[in-house]
């Protein structure tokens, strides 16, 4: 290894093998200047702060926040040597953070400005000011000749890494609270739902006009409706929310409970022809609500994005120590690329686009999804040949 000598901007260590391998040794040059001169950039950046307009101004304590740890973060990895890989990796917001590393300042900085109210741009843009201090103040400094190009573009990838790190943490807490606030939501709807639906029970009983019944019965299905769609709600942002879906597993003739919630299902949809098949019986430990409820999922599923008027297939087997329920329905092939993503949330699964899609929150799949983990069990997605087929397989303990 040799020192290169054409220029003191060009004074890097050389190295023979490849680029991706090359160690920088870093002059401390450019660290020892920022650390001098800390307290004035961390002043332009709160002066740059300040500019932002949210609900609640801070005061320079809050904005002040962890930019001085930031700032020495910078300094400390202007000083520390590593490779181009390393580098990229670092500025791309790639590089591994050691097991039972704590949190970094940039980390916790995004966390407080997301809570005071600064959207994303926002947060961007005061490393970006923070970077433009940094450099205004060293283009104005007489010695800046002695700075190496190297530590200049090392300052950049510092920051980039913190851009990256900032971001990240940003989207996850946005992400955690959105979800309380979906599941509060979801909560807090109930109460007043079941007032309406107990009182428009209550109206539908009473000796009333047609008109007036007639109402009252469009408010009970419209308010079983809402209940679906708010327990829905809920079970998403109790899987996003990491908590799971809670089953209670008990001994069931599944074989019954599926042949009960067919009836239920021809009986609402009479223009659609469902074909089943099951053993006379088949028992085993299952939340039989929750099976039932992703056989109806899957079922209307079908109903939506098949061939309108053509048949339903349902089928459950009985193997030795598990049950398949099988839902087929003949239609356009799906691509695989649009099967694999099939269970996700807040997706849908077909281009039906009629109004019971427009209403429909794209959770279906998911929840059988989730009802197919809970039972320690899978879900997966067929389609060729005009055929899709869903394949529920559980455990039978």
């Amino acid at each position: 290894m040799t020192l290169l000598s054409c220029s003191p901007a060009a004074s890097v260590m050389a190295y023979d093998g490849p680029p991706w391998e090359w160690t920088h040794g870093m002059n401390s040059g450019f660290a020892d200047f920022i650390e001098r001169h800390s307290e004035t950039i961390i002043e332009h950046a709160i002066t740059f702060a300040k500019t932002v307009e949210i609900g609640t101004p801070m005061d320079d304590v809050a904005l002040r926040d962890h930019l001085p740890e930031i700032v020495a973060a910078i300094v400390a990895d202007l000083r520390t040597p590593q490779t181009t890989a390393e580098e990229i990796e670092k500025s791309e917001g790639r590089a591994p953070a050691p097991i039972g590393h704590p949190r970094s300042a940039a980390g916790t900085h995004a966390l407080h400005r997301a809570h005071s109210g600064y959207s994303i741009s926002n947060l961007v843009s005061e490393y970006r000011a923070l970077r433009a201090s940094v450099l205004r103040l060293w283009a104005a400094t007489p010695d800046r000749q002695s700075t190496f190009v190297e530590e200049v573009t090392r300052f950049n990838e510092a920051i980039d890494e913190a851009i990256a790190e900032s971001v990240s943490h940003y989207a996850v807490e946005v992400e955690r609270w959105r979800n309380i606030f979906l599941g509060v939501l979801g909560h807090d709807l109930r109460t007043p739902l079941s007032a309406i639906v107990m009182t428009s029970q209550m109206i539908a009983h009473m000796k009333v006009d047609a008109p007036v019944a007639t109402a009252a019965q469009r408010l009970i299905r419209s308010g079983a409706r809402m209940r679906e769609l708010l327990d829905k709600l809920l079970v998403y942002s109790r899987a996003q929310m990491g908590m799971g879906f809670e089953v209670e597993k008990a001994d069931v003739d599944l074989a019954r409970e599926c042949r009960d919630e067919i009836e239920l299902l021809q009986s609402s949809m009479p223009g659609t022809r469902i074909h089943f098949e099951a053993p006379e019986s088949l028992r085993g430990m299952f939340d039989a609500g929750h099976i039932r409820e992703a056989l109806a999922n899957l079922v209307v599923n079908a109903q939506k994005y098949g061939t309108p008027g053509g048949e339903i297939r349902v089928e459950l087997r009985e193997g030795e120590n598990s049950a398949e329920l099988e839902v087929g329905n003949a239609g356009d092939a799906i691509p695989r690329e649009t099967l694999d993503l099939m269970f996700e949330p807040l997706r849908r699964g077909g281009v039906s686009g009629g109004e019971a899609e427009q209403a429909s929150l794209g959770l279906g799949l998911f929840i059988v999804s989730q009802i197919a983990q809970a039972h320690d069990g899978t879900i997966r997605a067929e389609s060729a040949e005009g055929k899709t087929t869903f394949k529920l397989h559980l455990p039978r303990i």
